[in-house]
């Protein structure tokens, strides 16, 4: 190998290092946006993260590499898989399903957030804006929140009315049931944290520019109906924590612990295999001796600020 042989080759390894190390930036900018939460933390008093941060990178990366595995399966298998998060507001349902999807493809694993009903939907069938939202063969949905709205904050913000929500409980059984028996792949998740830790979250959010926008009226009013959203979450576990559709309870309070616990155990609900993938190789590019390439006007060009 001649001396230009191997600085092309040393440029090549120093471009794909850079190229890897890009890729986890997204990560690590969350991470930058936990650390300030910590920083927050230690000012407090209140005890910090449990779990070692390399640590925690090194499982991340591997579940998350065991998710492309699953998402492989789905999609080869044509599965319909569809899961439930729910929980207080401020309990970190949102950090795990950005880790979730991270590094899956969107058009197989999407997230359905639903906003309020509108008029129309106020006249439906209770399911029938949820149902739309479903997985077709080879999807994956995640519900950030879900049709337990109405067992939560409908019940408690006197959004729906006593029939109704009775009603719930008999239909929602059923419900889950045929959607099991249509093929899907139903998992149910709650995400548990302490009143304290709510109320400092909810303080974070407060004092925080960045997440200010998390902070709803509705939120703010969940605070101070913290005994009626507990009674609600009981009597909902009770109605349906059902043994072919279960509730599994993730203890949140340690937001990286959480993470890692929900994925891996994800991960066993599902008895997805590692799909075997066809070599790929690169075809050489045609090279038509005629084409030249049109120049760009320097106006087009977004201004070089950083």
């Amino acid at each position: 190998m001649t001396a230009s042989d191997r600085k092309s080759e040393i440029s090549k390894r120093e471009r794909i290092i850079r190229e890897m190390a890009d890729d986890l930036d997204e990560e690590l900018e969350m991470e930058l946006d936990d650390t300030r939460f910590d920083e927050l933390l230690d000012e407090t008093g209140m005890p910090g993260p449990t779990i070692d941060r390399r640590l925690y990178f090194r499982e991340l990366l591997r579940l998350q590499g065991e998710l492309i595995k699953l998402q492989d399966w789905v999609q080869s298998e044509k599965k319909k898989v569809v899961v439930l998060f729910e929980g207080r507001d401020a309990a970190g349902k949102g950090g795990v399903i950005k880790r979730i999807t991270q590094r899956l493809n969107p058009r197989i694993c999407r997230v359905a957030a639903l906003p309020a009903p509108n008029e129309r939907e106020r006249t439906q069938w209770y399911f029938q804006r949820y149902v739309a939202h479903l997985p077709a063969g080879g999807e994956i949905v995640l519900f950030d929140r879900s049709w337990y709205n109405r067992a939560g904050v409908e019940r408690v913000m006197g959004f729906c009315s006593e029939d109704e929500y009775q009603e719930f409980f008999k239909s929602v059984p059923e419900f889950e049931r045929m959607l099991i028996r249509s093929g899907i792949i139903l998992v149910k998740y709650w995400f548990s944290i302490t009143d304290d830790e709510q109320q400092f979250r909810f303080t974070m959010r407060i004092k925080d520019p960045l997440k200010q926008w998390k902070l709803s009226p509705m939120d703010v009013e969940s605070r101070r109906r913290w005994e009626a959203y507990t009674k609600a979450k009981e009597t909902m576990l009770e109605h349906t924590h059902l043994p072919d559709s279960p509730w599994w309870i993730v203890d949140a309070v340690d937001k990286k612990r959480a993470r890692l616990n929900c994925i891996a155990h994800l991960l066993t609900q599902i008895p997805y295999q590692e799909v075997a993938r066809a070599p790929v190789t690169l075809p050489a590019r045609v090279r038509n001796p005629d084409y030249q390439r049109g120049p760009v006007p320097p106006e087009m060009y977004v201004p070089a600020k950083y």
